[in-house]
C-alpha cells in the first residue's frame, strides 16, 4: 500500500519537507491521506528539531486536484450527516490546523491545485507556485459550494467580487492570476520551485522560534477581529516573550552589533 504522506526531514536546517504522494490520483485528498497529513503535522509541531514545513505534491501534474471524489460520493449516498462528519469536518480541521499552525508552513505548488487542494493553499500562511500551476475552485460543477474554508478564506484573501467570480464560475485559473489575488507568495520556474520555498524558510528560520511563532499566531488570530481586539492579541504575543532568554538576546546583539544566537527559549 502506498503511504499517503511522504516525511523528510532535514536535519542540517529543520525544514521538513510533506509530499502528498498519491500521484497516479494527482494526490487527491483521500481520507486516508487528510488523517496521515494532520498526523504528520500534529508530530513536527511537538518536534522541536523542526523549524518549518513546506507542503508539496507528488509528480510533475499536481498539487493536489482536490478532494477524492468517488470516496466523498459514498459517502454523500449515506446522508447528509454521513457526508459532514466524514468529508466536511475532515477536511476543515486540516485547512484549520494549518492555518493555526505554530510553525511557518510553506505550500510548494507544483501543478493543478484544485478544490481542496486550493484551500489547503488558501489557509496556509505562505506560498511558493511554479509556473505551470494552476488553480480552481471547481466544485460549483459538482452542484456544490467549497466545504474546505473556500467560501470564508478565499473572500478574505481575494476580496469579495473576485473571489466569488471564481467560486461562482469554477473557471480554473493561472499561477500568475493567484499571486494577483493574494494566494501565493511569489511564482517562480517550474525547477525553483522547492529551491525558492527552501529559501523562503531558511529566511524565516534564522530568527527565533518564538518571535516566528508570535507573529503567526498574532496575524491569524487577529486578521477577523476588530482592531482593538486584535492589537490587544499583538501585545500579549509580545508580553509572552519578555520573560525568555531569546528577545534578551536580541536585544543585546543588536546593541553590540553582533549575531545574535538563539535557543528557542
Amino acid at each position: 500500500m502506498t503511504t499517503p504522506v511522504l516525511l523528510r526531514t532535514v536535519d542540517d536546517d529543520g525544514i521538513a519537507t510533506l509530499t502528498l504522494n498519491r500521484p497516479e490520483k494527482l494526490n487527491a485528498l483521500s481520507y486516508a491521506l487528510v488523517d496521515a497529513l494532520l498526523k504528520a503535522l500534529e508530530e513536527m509541531e511537538g518536534d522541536d528539531a523542526v523549524r518549518a514545513v513546506i507542503l508539496t505534491g507528488a509528480g510533475d501534474r499536481a498539487f493536489s486536484a482536490g478532494g477524492d471524489i468517488p470516496e466523498f460520493a459514498g459517502s454523500v449516498r449515506l446522508g447528509a450527516a454521513v457526508a459532514v462528519r466524514d468529508f466536511v469536518r475532515r477536511g476543515q480541521a486540516l485547512t484549520s490546523r494549518i492555518e493555526a499552525y505554530s510553525k511557518p508552513i510553506i505550500v510548494a505548488v507544483n501543478g493543478l491545485a484544485y478544490g481542496g487542494g486550493c484551500e489547503i493553499t488558501e489557509a496556509a500562511p505562505l506560498a511558493v507556485a511554479s509556473d505551470r500551476a494552476l488553480f480552481a475552485k471547481p466544485e460549483i460543477k459538482l452542484a456544490m459550494p467549497p466545504t474546505f474554508g473556500g467560501t470564508q478564506r478565499l473572500p478574505r484573501l481575494a476580496g469579495r467580487k473576485r473571489a466569488l467570480d471564481l467560486l461562482l464560475t469554477g473557471d480554473s485559473f493561472t499561477a500568475e492570476r493567484a499571486l494577483d489575488l493574494g494566494l501565493v507568495n511569489r511564482v517562480v520556474p517550474h525547477d525553483q520551485l522547492m529551491p525558492a520555498a527552501r529559501d523562503l524558510a531558511h529566511r524565516i528560520i534564522r530568527h527565533a522560534p518564538g518571535a516566528v511563532a508570535a507573529i503567526l499566531a498574532a496575524v491569524t488570530r487577529g486578521v477577523n477581529m476588530p482592531i482593538a481586539e486584535g492589537l490587544a492579541a499583538e501585545s500579549a504575543a509580545f508580553a509572552a516573550l519578555v520573560p525568555g532568554h531569546d528577545l534578551e538576546e536580541g536585544l543585546d546583539a543588536w546593541i553590540s552589533r553582533r549575531p545574535a544566537v538563539y535557543t528557542g527559549t
